[in-house]
């Protein structure tokens, strides 16, 4: 074997080696009534578009709260019956909309306090997509967890971050530094 196939085959090994670490960390899966699902462990599940009809099955799952990132008027938002939902399956619910083009200015804030506050944990977040449910838990690991930023987004992509909140944080973590 020459220096430059092994070279390569550790590489492809540690490539290889680094998918099933983050895969154990964050699991997604096909759950009804729920879109884009991606669980981290027992610590928090960040999704897409959630039915009311599936929230018994998130209190089933372990989950002691539902913060949900949707504005009233999102298609296919329905605040007040996810709501009524939670009441009735007694899992603590938590509405914080989240608009990327203008987001309140608290909205961080407010988001910090539900998903660290002992009695909503572990915290079921979700928005239309699961893209700024996973922006928001992301900046909680920089600012809250003190994680590095590479691996705080590299935590927040697996879980459903995408490209387009991206100013949001950098623009977030530019003013809010610690």
């Amino acid at each position: 074997m020459n220096t430059r196939q092994g070279l390569v085959g550790l590489s492809l090994g540690g490539i290889l080696l680094a998918v099933p670490v983050l895969a154990q960390q964050v699991t997604k899966s096909e759950v009804p009534g729920i879109t884009n699902f991606a669980r981290l462990e027992t610590t928090v599940a960040c999704a897409g578009a959630t039915k009311p009809e599936a929230i018994p099955g998130i209190k089933k799952m372990g989950f002691a709260s539902i913060i949900n990132l949707r504005e009233a008027t999102e298609q296919g938002a329905d605040v007040e019956a996810e709501a009524a939902a939670a009441k009735t399956a007694s899992i603590n619910y938590v509405h914080i909309p989240f608009n990327v083009g203008s987001p309140a200015p608290d909205l961080v804030e407010r988001f910090i306090a539900a998903v660290t506050a002992p009695a909503n944990q572990p915290a079921y977040i979700h928005c239309a997509g699961g893209g700024r449910a996973a922006t928001l838990w992301t900046i909680k690991r920089i600012q809250v967890d003190h994680w590095d930023q590479a691996r705080a987004f590299e935590e927040g992509t697996a879980l459903g971050m995408t490209n387009r909140t991206r100013p949001f944080i950098d623009n977030y973590l530019q003013t809010h530094k610690h």
